[in-house]
């Protein structure tokens, strides 16, 4: 239950007890008298207040920039909020992440750890439904480059053809995915347009602040867009969240977060060229593959033969890997974003 409306209405039905009752981040000053009449005992409560009256409550955790018991997931703008007037040092994004990087007692660690079970709680109830397709690859990449464009069509394509795109939320590659996604309902001009209004600013090690509002700008001219998913983690707080991706599931622990974004993709990944952690994310995909049933198996595509074969060799050891296993025929190696879609989708 996330919403005093749901509250309310299981009162007007009648409900006379909280029992198997999950209140999740709702104020639920001034509903006193309706409590009085429930019988709280095996009721729980998530950053509720209520008199213990057998309920389990867990109590709002005090000096923390983040909601520990979140029922939605965030938005770019609630994660840059104040950008506008203040540099990124001063958003809710930059403080949590200085906050993870300096609280370490226990109720830090408490804090973190409901945080990003209700962050996966909201995400379970996000995503249910929609054919989630992940699009990996390097963070380096400059807005502009061959490699951002690359991505930035294939976030298209895949949106165009009834998928939701889910990245690791950052810049680069991952950025582009989403900024893709985000166009495809308009015509092909406007991702040429929007380029020209990204690559003012070419890389957020530039100014993570003027980096952010060009992407926020974007989201001005093109208010329309279509639906993405960013999965990004402030243990890499260094590196920003793109404001490309509508709905962002940031999480504190990147094992985590990394489990989640490869679970979630159930049309399968796409790996665009990338360094350490994209050869990290092929792997942990395909052990997931190899160990998984039949009818659990998801398309894995590398994009680009140089490099998973020459400048990162992962290709051979993925295909020998897949050898005589169910997954061998869902492993793919294409050279272009254009030949990712037909291995994703059933023939």
């Amino acid at each position: 239950m996330e919403s005093l409306e749901q509250f309310d209405a299981l009162v007007a039905e009648g409900a006379t007890s909280m029992a198997h009752w999950r209140i999740q981040d709702v104020d639920l000053t001034g509903r006193s008298t309706a409590l009085e009449r429930l019988e709280a005992r095996g009721a729980l409560l998530l950053g509720c207040s209520l008199r213990d009256r057998g309920a389990l409550i867990f109590p709002r955790v005090p000096d923390v920039p983040v909601n520990p018991y979140r029922a939605d997931l965030y938005t770019p703008a609630e994660l840059y909020a104040g950008l506008e007037e203040t540099p990124y040092d001063a958003t809710p994004d930059a403080r949590a992440y200085a906050w993870s990087r300096t609280s370490d007692d226990l109720a830090a660690d408490l804090a973190r750890t409901l945080h990003d079970h209700a962050v996966d709680d909201a995400l379970t109830e996000h995503v249910r439904g929609l054919r989630l397709v992940g699009v990996m690859g390097g963070h380096e990449h400059e807005r502009g480059a061959p490699e951002y464009l690359d991505a930035a069509l294939l976030g298209r394509a895949l949106a165009r053809a009834g998928l939701t795109v889910a990245t690791g939320g950052g810049p680069g590659a991952m950025e582009a995915a989403n900024l893709g996604a985000y166009l495809a309902p308009y015509d092909d001009d406007a991702l040429d347009e929007a380029l020209d209004v990204l690559t003012a600013v070419p890389a957020f090690g530039t100014s993570t602040t003027l980096w952010a509002r060009a992407g926020f700008e974007v989201l001005r001219r093109w208010p329309d867009g279509r639906p993405s998913l960013g999965i990004p983690t402030w243990f890499y707080g260094h590196e920003p969240p793109n404001v490309l991706a509508t709905h962002v599931a940031k999480y504190f622990k990147n094992a985590i977060r990394e489990d989640v974004l490869l679970h979630r993709c159930d049309a399968g990944i796409v790996f665009l060229p990338g360094r350490a952690g994209t050869v990290q994310e092929v792997f942990q995909d395909a052990c997931e593959n190899f160990y998984a049933a039949p009818g659990a198996l998801a398309p894995m595509v590398l994009v680009g033969v140089a490099h998973w074969t020459e400048v990162l060799p992962a290709w051979p050891l993925l295909e020998a890997l897949a050898a005589g296993r169910p997954m061998a025929e869902r492993v793919h190696l294409v050279d272009s974003p254009a030949d990712v879609l037909p291995r994703l989708l059933p023939r």
